[in-house]
């Protein structure tokens, strides 16, 4: 019997079209992330950023320069020479925008501090805590995402206004003579931040502090180590990538917050979000919003390098 015959020609035709298919799919795994942040992050900021350099406008778009595509390179060459920046120069001279960035700095500091210092025994108890019941306890930080944001955040009107469940209960122990003042004020603006976030800096440390070799933790033991030593020199050291990736979570969006300042704030504490807002929708002035923006935009990129800076070096060490 003899054998069909072999088509060498076109199983050699097709290896090119496959390798060129590989080709782009090994491509384009790295590109996709890429062209997402260029979609998605690249493309609008620097449409914020044209804003926030051109001629100061009520809410008559398109703001001035406008490109003009059928120039060429006269067309671009007049674009940019007229961008200006008016707007940070606004910035830097009306102290209520300095104000407001050094309190939203001040309150996302601050705040992220309380959070670590609240969520680091909740993380380490979940941690500790018998495997069959870790899933439950994670769950029940996670239950409060499944209700609106913003009526959580109104409960604790009803919570720290004067007649509140709050001042109530200190009036009923007789802790306090008379009701405090706590709505209104950067206390309940930090309240209900550290409540509002604090899944965000649980979650990553439970994350770390859930795989840690707890043999190392024996190990100090029986080197002499306390167990207070044991945790300052193994625990917290292994733990510091969760800490700061928790730290980072809750900073960054602090900074822009805008809800919480609005309803537990009070007219007297200004934070950058709610300058963002008013700029945009109350005195309709884009081009100064975009400036704020852009602003806020730089302020939390510093903890950004930094984190990635760290990153890098603990990947180096040996």
């Amino acid at each position: 019997m003899s054998r069909p015959p072999r088509r060498p020609d076109a199983r050699r035709d097709a290896r090119p079209g496959r390798r060129l298919r590989d080709a782009l799919a090994r491509a384009a795994v790295p590109a996709l992330p890429f062209a997402w942040l260029l979609a998605f992050f690249g493309l609008p900021f620097l449409i914020v950023l044209k804003i926030s350099l051109s001629d100061p406008a009520t809410a008559l778009p398109p703001y001035t320069p406008v490109l003009d595509w059928d120039a060429g390179v006269a067309g671009w060459s007049d674009f940019l020479a007229a961008l200006d920046f008016e707007n940070y120069r606004t910035l830097a001279a009306d102290p209520l925008y300095l104000d407001a960035a050094l309190t939203s700095l001040w309150i996302a500091l601050a705040a992220t501090l309380l959070l670590a210092l609240v969520g680091y025994p909740i993380a380490y108890g979940m941690a500790r805590a018998p495997r069959r019941l870790q899933p439950l306890l994670v769950a029940l930080m996670v239950i409060p995402f499944w209700t609106s944001f913003l009526i959580r955040v109104y409960a604790w009107i009803a919570i720290l206004k004067a007649d509140g469940f709050l001042n109530q209960a200190l009036l009923a122990l007789g802790l306090v003579a008379q009701p405090l003042t706590i709505l209104n004020t950067p206390a309940a603006i930090l309240i209900g931040i550290v409540y509002a976030y604090l899944p965000f800096m649980v979650l990553p440390l439970y994350a770390v502090l859930e795989r840690l070799d707890r043999g190392l933790i024996e190990a100090a033991r029986d080197l002499g180590a306390s167990r207070e030593a044991a945790f300052l020199t193994v625990t917290l050291p292994l733990s510091a990538p969760g800490l700061a990736a928790g730290a980072l979570l809750c900073f960054i969006p602090i900074i822009g917050e805008f809800i919480v300042p609005d309803l537990l704030g009070g007219a007297d504490t200004l934070m950058l979000g709610r300058v963002l807002w008013s700029e945009f929708f109350s005195n309709r002035d884009w081009p100064l919003a975009a400036a704020v923006a852009v602003v806020m935009l730089l302020i939390v990129a510093g903890p950004l390098v930094l984190f990635r800076e760290a990153e890098a070096r603990q990947m180096e060490r040996p």
